[in-house]
């Protein structure tokens, strides 16, 4: 393998800056300014005028500086660490690849600003505790938490009352006004879904609700209910825990009930999948005997036969929003929320 080396910069009296890791006296040199204003570039602070600023930008292009991370952070009492705290079992992030997605987004957000990752698990009563000593101990300077369950607001309490910035991925029940917190508009998500089964004209619609001590699972309820209002039947809601398994029950327990279902809308892709499945299995076809929406626009989508009609959640997008306004809580911002769209993606399981 052959490495080529960085070419040496050259100040503007022509000395050339050697191979060595390149310094803020090194940029200072090549630009033609102080050492204070590069500090003051670098930090972001005000007082450069716009042509010292170009000059710096220039020379950190060309020294190839880096800074000093080590540095900044004690200058600053920060760590640069980001906690990302996953409150289901560990093994979720490989069965679940949508919390891989967030894990992903959130990984390459927070790289780009040079911060770290720490990645802690918090779904047993032990690996909680673990996690707030370790947050108690000023390792990172904000938190944030994905897949939050109802059951976990003793732990959101207890981030909080530790001063840490915090931000939820999800509704964070119990805090909607006091926690920061970034998610989709499940319900709107859920009612566009259920126009279009019910303009299909099949005359029942079902629905594998997810666990309802979740945001996810009880707005895409919501939806759905919204969507029947007055001819909104609880015996066509069967509920599931977002697994693919408990989608394979779900349906088996809605076609027992009503043998003559024309559609149905899966709370997440999984379950519709794991739905398609026993559908085609019991000899009906899909969509031609019953209709089946989605949600997430997961891989599970186009995976599945036929591929399915969904719900696109802009994962990478709830991943960059979730970062910047952590990053913002950190720089002294007030609490905020993100509600972002849904998108509906038709495929061939709900074709008329």
């Amino acid at each position: 393998m052959t490495v080529t080396p960085r070419p040496h910069a050259t100040t503007s009296s022509g000395a050339e800056v050697s191979r060595r890791r390149p310094t803020i006296e090194d940029v200072a040199a090549v630009s033609g300014v102080s050492r204070g204003t590069v500090s003051r570039v670098l930090n972001g602070k005000r007082w450069v005028s716009p042509e010292s600023r170009d000059a710096v930008l220039a020379a950190i292009k060309s020294t190839g500086y880096r800074a000093n991370v080590a540095a900044r952070t004690l200058a600053s009492s920060r760590s640069r660490s980001i906690a990302f705290l996953l409150t289901e079992p560990q093994q979720l992030l490989f069965e679940d690849r949508n919390l891989a997605k967030v894990l992903q987004g959130c990984g390459d957000a927070l790289g780009e600003q040079e911060l770290t990752l720490v990645m802690l698990t918090a779904a047993t009563d032990a690996e909680k505790t673990r996690a707030l000593d370790f947050l108690a101990g000023g390792a990172v300077d904000g938190v944030l938490i994905v897949s939050t369950h109802e059951g976990n607001r003793d732990l959101i309490r207890s981030i909080t009352d530790l001063g840490l910035p915090l931000v939820v991925f999800g509704v964070p029940f119990g805090f909607e006004h006091s926690v920061s917190y970034v998610t989709v508009d499940d319900v709107s998500g859920s009612r566009a879904m259920m126009n279009l089964l019910l303009g299909l004209g099949r005359d029942k619609v079902g629905m594998i609700a997810g666990p309802q001590d979740m945001s996810g699972g009880r707005d895409r309820l919501a939806g759905y209910r919204e969507a029947l209002g007055a001819d909104f039947d609880p015996t066509l809601v069967e509920f599931g825990d977002f697994s693919r398994d408990s989608g394979a029950t779900a349906m088996r327990a809605l076609l027992a009930r009503h043998p003559d279902l024309g559609a149905v809308f899966a709370a997440n892709d999984r379950m519709a999948r794991a739905a398609i499945e026993v559908l085609v299995a019991s000899g009906r076809r899909v969509p031609e005997d019953v209709a089946v929406g989605g949600f997430d626009d997961a891989p599970e989508a186009v995976e599945s036969h036929p591929h399915l009609t969904t719900l696109d959640q802009p994962f990478d997008r709830l991943s960059r929003e979730g970062v910047r306004l952590l990053g913002e809580m950190i720089e002294g911002s007030g609490v905020a929320a993100v509600r972002l769209p849904a998108t509906l993606i038709e495929r061939r399981s709900t074709a008329r």
